[in-house]
């Protein structure tokens, strides 16, 4: 997080700065931008409106190079090295750091070879040493190196500029994405409504059984209570009878004529 606000604080200071200059002070601040070793977005600095005024002048072929910078690669370079200004070896050295971006935005395991005739070099030994010291010291990728399967297994590639052509179809993926996102926060809220609605019903079937069960505990009890009284009026009668018929004067018979 602190090295992508320290790359927008320096987008922001470019920009500012382009916005300012116009003619030769602006070819040089694209020189110096696109030699920078911590500046690999150029889209921003590209978008100020004095940088257009740059198109039919003498320092037009400076706008060409800030828009290789922006979208193109070492291999666009080599193609059109004839109209366009010599490279200094810093600004040649960004450049294949793009390139490897450029090819970890589609592929994330790029093989030896494809990269060594993509930034002209000649040995392995030369390739693994740019990819460690110019690309991963420098934090715009991660990845393995595999010498045995001669590949580069890429786990992570910082992005880069959006080209003109690429931005239809970064809205219609961000738009199919959206779409998705809301079919499934309906299906969450579904699901969620369903969840609230069991619990209801578990909690009143609950309630029913509680309800129930307390019925039966108070008539049982009622019933054994009943029980209880009966025993005891049953004990109590008996005792009665028998006191009644210890008490109870005996009847003498007459004697015998």
């Amino acid at each position: 997080m602190d090295i992508e606000r320290k790359h927008a604080e320096l987008i922001d200071l470019f920009v500012k700065q382009a916005a300012v200059l116009d003619g030769p002070a602006l070819a040089g601040l694209v020189l110096e931008a696109t030699s920078h070793p911590s500046l690999f977005a150029f889209s921003e600095i590209l978008s100020v409106p004095t940088l257009a005024k740059l198109e039919g002048t003498l320092y037009s072929s400076s706008l060409d190079v800030l828009r290789l910078f922006a979208y193109g690669t070492w291999s666009d370079y080599k193609c059109n090295a004839g109209s366009l200004p010599a490279l200094s070896p810093d600004q040649v050295r960004k450049l294949k750091q793009l390139s490897v971006l450029t090819l970890a935005e589609t592929n994330k395991v790029l093989p030896y070879d494809q990269l060594m005739q993509e930034l002209d070099v000649s040995n392995v030994r030369e390739l693994e040493d740019f990819l460690i010291n110019e690309c991963m010291y420098a934090g715009i990728v991660r990845g393995k190196l595999d010498q045995l399967s001669r590949c580069f297994e890429v786990q992570f590639a910082a992005g880069r500029d959006l080209r003109p052509e690429q931005l239809n179809n970064m809205i219609q993926t961000l738009g199919n994405w959206l779409d998705t996102s809301d079919g499934l926060l309906h299906l969450i809220q579904d699901k969620i409504k369903w969840a609230d609605t069991m619990s209801e019903a578990t909690k009143k079937h609950c309630k029913e059984i509680e309800d129930r069960v307390e019925e039966v505990k108070k008539s049982l009890k009622a019933d054994m209570d009943l029980r209880g009284h009966e025993e005891m009026l049953f004990e109590h009668g008996g005792m009665m009878d028998y006191e009644e018929d210890r008490v109870r004067p005996k009847r003498r018979r007459a004697p015998m004529p």
